[in-house]
């Protein structure tokens, strides 16, 4: 369809097991007739023989910053010194304006300009007029640069919430301003951003609810009631995730003689810590640490789980709650940030209090206990994954979005 807009999307890492949405929203988009190139600043985060099948192909498209080296970043810079002069000096300008005072902050402007530079050239070899990054982080800062040099049209998907803890040191504001519209994944993150800007800026800001896709999440074949408890915790392995507060529950609940169990699918920073913890309150037998798992082999662990947990003190809209959702697995979480949008305590899933050791152990002992409302906690799960955040009427609400806000800018030189 070529009356469809041909968009560049940058990503930070891709493919990468964080950012599988990101690959499903793209693949949706191209069904939906859109010509999506990706670039990304860094390689994927496993080695090629360790992605899935679409992934692997996924990398045969997508065109990658780092991998140009220092000829490409010095060839790319030549050409825009020739063709582009004020642009590059309109570029360079703004990326001593973004370090502020601080050689560390400059330095890495500079690197982000660099790279900007390199993403401009690749766009005008592509006939790409629009970028959209997905964050409001680094990656976006080089759009930022990007649009200052080469004025192409720049969009962001914000999904919060660390873009807003250190929005100045993010320059949200600046981006925000930059920005031709910008993509909210909740009423959470839209509220953020009209908070750091003015009035005038709102209308540039639309919500666009991420989502799964329901015909490969599908509800588990009816469980019979176990012996023990199976507990499921999917995610990056950080203090985001208040991980630390379901291992205190979990002991909680086995002392109080409750047969439960847990597994952590994922990897990251605080991994050493949780099997530390695990071994100190004595639970070695009953919480496996699985490792990262790519999104081919994630169905079993859902299928296999009584309920889905997630202690986080910090959020977007996570993803996978959705995913368990829609497979009609019960899941608990904390009551912050975009959350309550997405699951409404008791009646589509069990809400506690961030950091409430207690709170989550008496919301898994009600799981446990009551069986029946359970299964219709799950089951209302799934209905308003089917309502709101199916991934396919989302990413028609979002081809909305760039049909309307994308217009054919003049052709750029680079």
């Amino acid at each position: 369809m070529s009356d469809r807009p041909k968009i560049a999307y940058l990503i930070s890492q891709y493919p990468a097991i964080s950012h599988t949405f990101i690959l499903r929203e793209i693949l949706e988009l191209r069904h939906l007739g859109f010509s999506i190139l990706p670039a990304s600043i860094n390689a994927p985060d496993r080695p090629v023989d360790q992605l899935t099948a679409l992934e692997r192909e996924e990398t045969k498209n997508t065109w990658y910053v780092k991998r140009q080296g220092v000829r490409g970043a010095l060839s790319a810079l030549l050409t825009t010194l020739i063709t582009q002069p004020k642009g590059l000096g309109r570029g360079f300008a703004k990326a001593l304006k973004l370090g502020g005072t601080d050689l560390g902050k400059i330095a890495k402007n500079l690197a982000y300009f660099v790279e900007a530079v390199m993403l401009g050239c690749w766009m005008r070899r592509e006939n790409l007029h629009h970028l959209h990054v997905h964050f409001a982080t680094p990656a976006a800062t080089v759009g930022l640069l990007a649009k200052s040099i080469f004025n192409v049209g720049f969009s962001f998907t914000v999904h919060g919430p660390d873009e807003f803890y250190d929005a100045p040191g993010y320059r949200l504001a600046e981006k925000l301003a930059a920005a031709n519209f910008v993509i909210c994944i909740s009423h959470y993150a839209r509220s953020q951003i009209m908070k750091l800007s003015p009035v005038s800026q709102w209308d540039k800001y639309e919500i666009c609810r991420l989502g799964v896709d329901t015909d490969r999440f599908t509800p588990r074949h009816a469980r019979p009631a176990g012996e023990v408890f199976e507990l499921l915790c999917v995610g990056r392995l950080t203090p985001a995730k208040g991980q630390h507060i379901l291992l205190d529950a979990l002991a909680l609940l086995i002392a109080a003689g409750r047969k439960a169990s847990l597994t952590f699918v994922g990897n990251g920073p605080d991994r050493d810590s949780l099997e530390s913890q695990t071994l100190r309150l004595g639970l070695s037998n009953s919480v496996e640490f699985a490792g990262a798992v790519n999104q081919d082999r994630i169905l079993e662990y859902y299928t296999r789980a009584d309920a889905f947990v997630l202690p986080s003190f910090a959020e977007g809209l996570p993803v996978v709650l959705m995913e368990a959702m829609a497979m009609e697995v019960p899941c608990i979480t904390t009551h912050i940030t975009g959350v309550p949008e997405l699951i409404q305590n008791g009646a589509n899933g069990c809400l506690t209090a961030p950091s409430d050791v207690e709170g989550l152990a008496k919301a898994i002992e009600f799981l446990i206990d009551q069986p029946e409302q359970s299964r219709q906690i799950a089951q209302a799960g799934r209905t308003t994954i089917l309502a709101d955040y199916k991934l396919s009427n989302s990413v028609d609400k979002l081809s909305g979005v760039f049909a309307k806000r994308l217009w054919k800018s003049k052709p750029y030189q680079c």
